[in-house]
């Protein structure tokens, strides 16, 4: 099924969506990767607050290239998911709602993703640039020590994604698996 949805990612928002579902998102998401959950997951230990307000976040798993002239941002494909796997769970207990990237996840955060109704949504690897065309503003809002890693904050306007792991655990990559073999066998 094909859904328009307009962030923040709430818990309602969440329960609707549905493993293989194609979604376009539209509003404001975040971008980290492994430097800068590693730093957020350290700076909650010591109980400081984050350089943004986590609650119904989406956090896109992304090292993006330098803008050329003219661009809001340069090529921003997904990077793999496990590198986050140790932090998403404490980044869900925060608020964090949705996770865009690409490939598998841990056992681990897909009951966290369960716990807190969160939501894996998957990217196209290698349409970067493709990506990027949905981005229409680019703030960097900490870390800029971390370069490509650091944190930012995006405007997207319906970013093309699915589905991959729902609120309740149901994962694609094992579904549909799962159908493409007893297909094969009938």
């Amino acid at each position: 099924m094909e859904k328009y949805i307009q962030l923040p990612l709430t818990e309602e928002v969440a329960k609707t969506l549905h493993a293989g579902d194609s979604v376009y998102l539209t509003g404001t998401i975040y971008t980290s990767r492994d430097a800068g959950h590693k730093r957020m997951c350290e700076a909650l230990a010591r109980g400081e607050e984050l350089p943004f307000d986590p609650t119904d976040a989406t956090i896109y798993y992304v090292g993006p290239t330098p803008a050329k002239p003219g661009q809001v941002i340069g090529s921003a494909g997904p990077t793999t998911s496990g590198r986050m796997d140790a932090y998403a769970p404490t980044m869900m207990s925060v608020g964090a709602r949705g996770m865009i990237g690409k490939g598998a996840r841990l056992p681990e955060v897909v009951e966290a993703m369960k716990k807190y109704q969160g939501v894996y949504f998957g990217a196209i690897g290698g349409a970067g640039a493709l990506l990027a065309k949905c981005i229409k503003k680019c703030e960097l809002i900490a870390y800029e020590d971390l370069g490509a890693e650091a944190l930012r904050k995006l405007y997207v306007e319906e970013m093309p994604l699915v589905v991959i792991i729902d609120s309740e655990g149901k994962n694609l990559y094992e579904e549909g698996k799962a159908a493409y073999l007893a297909a094969r066998e009938s």
